[in-house]
């Protein structure tokens, strides 16, 4: 019964804001392919937020604050891409620079899952937590003062890329990589890996569209805007995905 209310709230709370984002809004062209891009991802993200925060009683205690961080950072890129996707119908294009307002919250909560997961089969430093966060946002904040012309582009460029490889430095060969060798878990290991390759694969997509997007100019918004739609439900929806298979995986072999 908990459960089914909690899926209740999520859901008249995610519509309630679905409704609020909808008012005055222009009908979507069937045939706008950024537009339904739009759609396609806000519908993945409110379906993912629900099933997250369902989900979380149903994995051991140790899991629920990744499952709960999994539900947050689906919520927080619902909620931004109703206004996103609101802008684009009614103006006919939506500024790249909209997106930061998702990316600098739920960039860094998707790197601390890194150490959330690790914490539920040992001990972390807390100076992971600490360098993981403060990496992610120097990273998201940097490209936004570029992209936005606060900074030159290229310097906002140089130290995006910067602390991101710092990063891939940490979750490979650091600390994290380190303590995740050590765990002992097969399913946390598996679950790792495939963060890591979301982390270094679909995340290359956001500094590749810096380039072409703010550097360069040889890419129009749309087309950039499409390859965001489609990154970010995979960055996000299956990422948290992942964190929830290796949740009732680790769930299911304690209750054995």
């Amino acid at each position: 019964m908990k459960r089914l209310k909690l899926l209740l709230f999520t859901y008249v709370t995610l519509f309630a804001l679905s409704g609020t984002s909808n008012a005055n809004m222009d009908f979507l062209p069937p045939d706008d392919i950024v537009g339904i891009s739009f759609w396609v991802t806000s519908m993945g993200l409110l379906a993912a937020t629900a099933f997250f925060f369902f989900e979380i009683r149903s994995v051991n205690p140790n899991w629920r604050a990744s499952l709960t961080v999994a539900g947050i950072i689906t919520g927080i890129a619902f909620v931004n891409y109703l206004y996103i996707r609101n802008v684009y119908v009614s103006q006919g294009e939506a500024a790249i620079l909209y997106r930061y307002i998702d990316w600098i919250i739920t960039m860094p909560l998707q790197m601390i899952m890194f150490y959330l997961i690790l914490s539920t089969v040992r001990k972390v430093p807390k100076s992971l937590f600490w360098k993981l966060l403060f990496g992610t946002v120097l990273m998201v904040l940097a490209a936004y003062l570029g992209a936005s012309e606060n900074i030159p582009s290229i310097v906002g460029f140089i130290i995006g890329i910067g602390a991101w490889i710092y990063l891939l430095y940490e979750i490979f060969s650091g600390e994290a990589g380190r303590s995740v060798a050590r765990s002992g878990n097969k399913s946390i290991v598996n679950a790792y890996g495939s963060m890591r390759i979301i982390v270094t694969v679909v995340w290359a997509i956001y500094p590749l569209g810096y380039i072409f997007g703010y550097i360069t100019n040889s890419v129009d918004d749309n087309l950039l805007n499409v390859i965001y739609n489609i990154a970010d439900f995979i960055n996000k929806i299956v990422f948290g995905f992942i964190i929830w298979a290796a949740a009732v995986q680790n769930t299911t072999q304690r209750s054995r």
